[in-house]
């Protein structure tokens, strides 16, 4: 049943946030609905019957935006990621020095807190560390929902970058897919997460369906976008999810994490600029696909959100899937390094 809220305050709040012409108001609107019900101490809890569902599918939505001409652009993608270990350093010291000096967090609290890897990885690792294992839960739940919110104003007020959202003319209806291409794309969703767990790929349950489903797109065998109400559906899920994780937690915990966690943001972003911008000049990608690639959020959220901006989805995943995995390999050993 606290699911069951949890759903239906996502969608009075998207339909809400999209009728006030809020930037992607779909992920928005529940999450930020979800987290002012969790911290009124409303019933609610996330959705997480419907994740293992929700992802795959999200995998095959990014899978579809995948095309010959962008992985004809591979070279392009050099600087990216020959910045990218400078960007996460930057970006990781800046965030420690928020939760270590303005949060008081403890040395090892802090460091896991920082690193933009994800949630669940770091809450492992930096528990078996020996950190606050809470902290660094709300700390990281904290930080994707500001980072999403940022992004999302900044792309809508600033860029005038709309989530393609709005108006008859970015609608794909139902009935815009045949059988035929239903049917791939299911298969796509099922083997492609099972395929994923097979392989151990990083974040498989959306690698998997998104590789297949690219190869799909690539080879013609589909050739038409999802859906228009699957892309709003995982938008509701993943914000309502993201929302309710603040369930449980005080509000003077909330207040303080989602405060420390605006300042950190804020401050990696900064960085995410200046990075993305030096992308931008030494490649030559536009300056938004660049920013959206660095941008420390999940990986899932982040995709998301690039699908529903209609920037190249396939570059700004592999850098998050890349990020990803970089700071799960390399943040234990630099930790081990740092405290001996």
């Amino acid at each position: 049943m606290r699911q069951v809220i949890a759903i239906a305050i996502g969608l009075i709040c998207g339909v809400t946030a999209y009728f006030a012409g809020l930037p992607l108001p779909w992920m928005l609107g529940p999450m930020i609905g979800n987290t002012i019900a969790a911290m009124l101490r409303a019933p609610v809890s996330a959705p997480n019957r419907l994740r293992p569902y929700v992802i795959p599918v999200i995998g095959v939505m990014l899978g579809s935006a995948v095309t010959a001409e962008i992985l004809g652009q591979l070279t392009a993608w050099i600087p990216t990621l020959i910045l990218l270990p400078v960007f996460l350093i930057c970006a990781a010291a800046v965030s420690y020095t928020v939760y270590r000096r303005i949060g008081g967090y403890d040395p090892v609290t802090a460091y896991f807190s920082a690193v933009p890897g994800g949630l669940n990885e770091m809450l492992i690792i930096g528990g078996a560390a020996g950190g606050d294992e809470r902290r660094i839960a709300l700390a990281h739940a904290a930080r994707i929902l500001v980072v999403i919110v940022f992004v999302a104003l900044f792309f809508g007020l600033f860029l005038g970058v709309s989530s393609g959202s709005r108006g008859a003319a970015n609608w794909v209806a139902m009935d815009a897919l045949s059988v035929t291409d239903y049917l791939i794309l299911g298969a796509c969703a099922v083997f492609g997460a099972w395929l994923g767990k097979l392989a151990r790929l990083p974040a498989a349950p959306v690698f998997g369906p998104m590789i297949l489903s690219g190869i799909a797109h690539v080879a013609g065998w589909v050739t038409v976008a999802p859906p228009t109400l699957f892309v709003i559906a995982a938008q509701v899920t993943m914000g309502t999810i993201i929302g309710t994780r603040f369930a449980g937690a005080t509000i003077a915990e909330v207040r303080r994490d989602l405060s420390l966690a605006a300042i950190a943001s804020l401050g990696m972003l900064l960085v995410t600029l200046v990075a993305a911008a030096a992308v931008a000049w030494l490649s030559g990608l536009p300056l938004a696909q660049a920013f959206l690639a660095y941008s420390p959020g999940g990986l899932t959220e982040m995709s998301l959100l690039t699908l529903a901006m209609q920037q190249d989805v396939a570059y700004v995943s592999v850098m998050h899937i890349i990020r990803i995995t970089c700071v799960i390999a390399a943040a234990p050993l630099v930790f081990a390094a740092i405290r001996r």
